[in-house]
């Protein structure tokens, strides 16, 4: 391509600011660049498979003919759906969706500024439930292959012999593998072999993700001023915290699978005064020590985002996981110690460490409550989603959704194994999973029940609210004649968005009653030791039914459950429309850094966020134009961060067009400390201009409240109340799409790129072209 004209020399009018560029940001679900930009021919200006900027092939050479864009924006579509529902391997995603909500715990802190001894106790505390989590997997993992695998049905010659696949391990056939010490040590390579593919995954994003670099820009005017977190060198770049993580997380998984095959081994020993017993006590005196470092590394570094921190800590992230895994080995070798008296009965020891880590889970969700409130109280937020009890909340959440699918799928093993037969119920040498994983399973209809009314009374309260709200509807139409089955309708529409404003009244009830409800399971089980229709044995009939029932029904919901999970993550990963839908969830959960947990699913924004910066601030500085980044639903998200994180001049020539956008009405309410009034207004003090279109019919996008001439809203929805010359034919009501249909869109615009002319110089004369075509 041929450099650019100068405007001087193309008699553009110095007035009209020059050229200009729309640039424009999809929301959650993605698109493709014909769509985004309404035309078949489209080429790639730069980026690669995974997330690039496109524009349409007659535009390709803009910046050589600024002559022919007076009085329109050349349309560039920024495209990253493939970020988050790009390859099939995505669909595997879906296991770690406990560890992801766990991760925007971390993020939901209340927005105080002090005590700085609360504000890292409270990421201490989201990162060691996130450590519990790693710790439960594996442990579900080992539940399964170690447990009722090589113990329990192996150990078993009826149970055995009905699976050829277990013959060589049998104790019926009383070969070498058939010591249970042996059976376990074999068995632990399938828990140990899935830490290894979540290290391998995590290392992998890591690199592809976490070390994309962020835009460099100068540093606050005054340095004494708190920046805005988004505006931090940091905040994108978070290689040596996700490196610390993956290496504590990997060596807890590495050492849990190693504490259960040496604990069984070890009270074997000291019950039978075996020769190895003191080498089983060494062993595990060393896990513990090892367990104890893995907590410190945890605890001992949050994010650094003050800096660019290129560190990496290679003596940590190599020797830490290295370490453990030397001791799994050692642990396997040592339960392949011949012990030929050696009988596996009942459960695999250590089965109660099922309920030392449930309490531990919730003695430090209850702890982050305590430190939430504390932070709340120093920064009294109106919006805040539960009242500053959003993180707490989200992490309970995390908890519940860690137990239902361990036990959902260690009684579907069970079941699997047995032949069907209910887990614990049976008196046979075959005892299926922990008593704790079936009444956690239990108390699942106890939850249905609490929630039936909730979901009842917000429906109730969806329905008066559409009736109260058709005197407005007909007020925003005065010219047209009342039509109640379309007023209706509209106020249906209006009332049905306004339940997003109460979603975190129901998540804090979700989390309350799964606390309540995950204590009592808890206690249950310790008290009785006997899954709860076993328990109730002697209780009176209507008890002892009612345990049964609860019983039965958790069983299966969790069987329902689990197959739904199974036969979605098949469909995702042949499907690829299956998968965008699945994508969904990660353009909303994955937003966030991996600040918690580094086997959550990766953070899209770290590569998405540097690139609008890096493309917004080359292309102004090349061409000194002027530029309106315009971002629809997720896609505001990411234009407001990237807008954050350039350099003041540039800002000075770029303006926000946001539609339906959940800035405030969403992440302002959860995330209070990165988009709360403060910061928001912050944003709007150093953008130049930024315009904000909402409608009442749109669930997700709402007003961002920072004052001035943002807002604009609501747009009218439908655009026509009935059938006119203009709308011959019924307008739909649009809700959160086709914003760019509203002619208020082209106006606000027209408008923004008129506010940046009176406030921008004309472009240079040392204009380029726009970029490389990849495709």
């Amino acid at each position: 391509m041929s450099p650019a004209t100068p405007a001087t020399e193309t008699g553009t009018p110095a007035a009209d600011g020059g050229l200009a560029l729309e640039l424009l940001v999809h929301g959650v679900g993605g698109t493709t660049p014909q769509i985004m930009l309404g035309d078949p021919r489209t080429v790639c200006v730069t980026g690669d498979d995974t997330a690039a900027v496109y524009r349409c092939a007659e535009d390709a050479d803009a910046e050589a003919h600024p002559e022919r864009y007076r009085g329109r924006p050349v349309p560039e579509a920024y495209v990253w759906c493939n970020l988050t529902s790009g390859n099939s391997a995505r669909a595997l995603w879906l296991l770690l969706l406990p560890f992801m909500v766990v991760n925007l715990a971390h993020w939901m802190r209340p927005p105080a500024k002090d005590p700085l001894w609360a504000i890292r106790l409270y990421g201490v505390l989201v990162r060691l439930v996130a450590l519990s989590l790693t710790v439960l997997l594996v442990a579900a993992a080992c539940e399964v292959a170690l447990d009722l695998t090589a113990w329990q049905c192996a150990g078993t010659a009826g149970c055995s012999r009905s699976w050829y696949w277990l013959g060589f391990t049998s104790v019926a056939h009383h070969g070498w593998w058939s010591q249970p010490g042996r059976r376990l040590a074999l068995a632990a390579l399938a828990p140990a072999a899935l830490i290894t593919l979540l290290w391998y995954l995590s290392n992998r994003t890591w690199s592809a993700y976490e070390s994309q670099q962020p835009l460099t820009t100068e540093p606050a005017d005054d340095p004494q001023s708190p920046q805005p977190a988004f505006s931090r060198p940091g905040f994108w770049y978070g290689r040596r915290l996700v490196a610390r993580l993956r290496a504590a997380h990997t060596a807890a998984g590495f050492l849990t699978t190693g504490a259960a095959v040496t604990v069984a081994a070890a009270r074997h020993d000291r019950a039978a005064d075996g020769t190895p017993a003191a080498l089983g006590l060494l062993l595990e005196c060393a896990l513990a020590l090892a367990g104890l470092v893995v907590v410190g590394v945890v605890c001992r570094r949050g994010r650094t985002e003050s800096h660019r921190d290129e560190r990496l800590d290679g003596a940590l992230t190599s020797w830490l996981p290295a370490s453990s895994l030397v001791l799994l080995v050692l642990t396997l070798l040592y339960a392949s110690w011949g012990r030929p008296g050696w009988v596996s009965a009942g459960t695999l020891p250590g089965d109660r460490a099922f309920g030392f880590l449930a309490f531990a889970q919730g003695a430090l969700v209850v702890s982050l409550a305590v430190v939430a409130r504390l932070l709340r109280r120093r920064a009294p937020g109106r919006r805040a989603a539960l009242r500053g009890f959003g993180g707490p909340a989200v992490a309970m959440l995390a908890c519940a959704l860690g137990g239902v699918m361990t036990g959902g799928v260690a009684q579907r093993v069970a079941d699997w194994v047995d032949h069907g037969a209910t887990p614990g119920m049976s008196r046979s040498a075959y005892h299926g999973p922990p008593p704790l994983l079936t009444w956690q399973a239990s108390v699942i209809p106890a939850l249905i029940v609490v929630l039936l009314p909730v979901v009842v009374f917000f429906a109730l309260r969806t329905w008066r609210t559409a009736r109260a709200d058709a005197p407005r509807v007909l007020a925003d139409y005065p010219a047209e004649r009342p039509d109640t089955a379309r007023t209706r309708t509209i106020a249906a529409a209006r009332a049905v968005a306004g339940l997003t404003d109460h979603t975190p009244l129901f998540v804090g009830i979700v989390a309350g009653a799964s606390l309540v409800l995950g204590a009592a399971a808890l206690a249950g089980a310790w008290w009785t030791g006997e899954v709860p229709a076993r328990a109730a044995d002697t209780a009176p009939d209507t008890v002892a039914f009612g345990a049964d029932a609860a019983q039965s029904l958790g069983s299966w919901c969790t069987g329902v459950g689990f197959l739904l999970f199974v036969t979605w993550g098949r469909r995702a990963y042949k499907d690829a429309a299956a998968r965008r839908t699945v994508g969904i969830l990660w353009d909303v959960g994955t937003f966030w850094p991996r600040a918690a947990h580094p086997f959550a699913p990766p953070c899209y924004a770290e590569r998405a966020v540097p690139d609008l910066a890096w493309r917004m601030n080359t292309w102004t500085e090349r061409t000194g134009g002027r530029l309106v980044i315009s971002g629809h639903s997720q896609g505001s998200v990411l234009a407001a961060a990237a807008v954050w994180q350039l350099p003041a001049a540039t800002r000075r020539r770029v303006a926000l067009l946001t539609y339906g956008c959940p800035v405030e009405r969403l992440y302002g309410r959860w995330f209070p400390t990165y988009f709360g009034p403060g910061p928001l207004e912050a944003l709007h003090r150093e953008v130049h201009c930024w315009r904000n279109l909402w409608r009442a019919t749109d669930p997700i996008g709402g007003p961002v409240r920072t004052g001035g001439d943002v807002d604009k809203g609501p747009l009218l929805d439908p655009v026509a109340y009935g059938r006119t010359r203009e709308h011959p034919l019924p307008a739909p009501i649009l809700g959160h799409s086709d914003y760019q249909a509203d002619p208020a869109f082209a106006r606000e615009r027209a408008l923004l790129l008129v506010e940046l002319a009176t406030g921008v110089p004309n472009q240079r004369s040392d204009q380029s072209s726009s970029g490389r075509s990849c495709g």
